[in-house]
């Protein structure tokens, strides 16, 4: 059943910096090839940087990475030039990568390719009521991701050793969701950049279509399935300032109020969009139909 056609396409080269908005990628068994390949570590604490870090990596967001030339499938991912949202620009490769990147956010970091066997995050959970089943507000905790969150959970990782991804290989969303929450509160700015997400199909449906997605497999063009997992629940980044876009805690209040959803039987959270793991690999481009299975 044919749900929609491909918008846009996001690729996220360093972690928790903007994205590359592109009319084609190249979906392999990690995702998108060359999707946060690259990521901030916190030499203190050992820690991967993240937006969702807010009290200590307050200008991630505005930070932003692209790549020097494109990913080709079996070679080694290329350098990003790097843009400091003071305006600074440095290459990864650059011998002196580290030390600008340590200055510009006053801490001690080190751009990496590889995520530690470790990979945690401090999480900062915004005072919304309802927003984390564990009740934190106003607080930030530390949260495992990647494989080590499946190590956690005494289950096989979806991810393979290295990777920077959160939880599964790839991300989608549709702009039904988008228009629904627009519609639900019409003063707040749901631009899907707040979102982060590698796919954004146009669709027709109203409302949080892709809840029922779970389970599916979605096909994209001729080649390209993604099976969709879970829903994505959602994080104080979505209401984090960027560009021109403003901060606003109602991006998650009002996800708190329309869509709380079961996450593997740990509670409830706000979702929007869904994660995916890749059944088969191959191009994806803009204008491509979108398949529901």
């Amino acid at each position: 059943m044919k749900v929609g056609v491909i918008e846009s396409l996001w690729r996220f080269p360093v972690k928790s910096f903007k994205g590359e908005k592109l009319d084609q990628v190249q979906f392999d068994k990690q995702g998108v090839l060359g999707d946060r390949a690259y990521a901030l570590i916190d030499k203190k604490t050992g820690k991967v940087v993240s937006a969702k870090s807010v009290k200590q990596f307050p200008n991630l967001l505005m930070c932003a990475a692209n790549y020097l030339k494109a990913p080709q499938a079996g070679q080694k991912i290329p350098p990003v030039r790097i843009t400091l949202a003071d305006g600074t620009v440095v290459h990864s490769d650059s011998k002196n990568v580290n030390q600008i990147l340590s200055n510009f956010f006053k801490r001690d970091v080190e751009l990496t390719r590889v995520a530690p066997e470790d990979f945690t995050i401090d999480q900062f959970h915004p005072d919304l009521e309802n927003l984390d089943p564990a009740g934190h507000r106003n607080t930030s905790t530390e949260q495992k991701l990647g494989p080590a969150l499946f190590k956690d959970m005494g289950i096989d990782s979806p991810l393979p050793p290295g990777s920077f991804m959160d939880v599964f290989p790839a991300t989608v969303i549709t702009t039904s969701t988008l228009e629904h929450l627009e519609n639900l509160r019409p003063e707040t700015n749901f631009d899907v950049r707040r979102f982060r997400m590698n796919v954004v199909a146009k669709t027709h449906d109203p409302g949080f279509i892709e809840n029922s997605w779970v389970g599916k497999t979605l096909r994209i063009g001729n080649d390209v399935q993604l099976i969709i997992t879970m829903p994505d629940p959602r994080c104080v980044m979505t209401t984090l300032a960027q560009d021109n876009i403003p901060r606003d805690n109602h991006i998650l209040r009002t996800l708190v109020e329309h869509n709380r959803l079961d996450i593997m039987g740990s509670g409830k959270y706000p979702c929007a969009g869904v994660y995916a793991v890749i059944g088969t690999t191959g191009l994806v481009q803009v204008n491509d139909s979108v398949e529901l299975n």
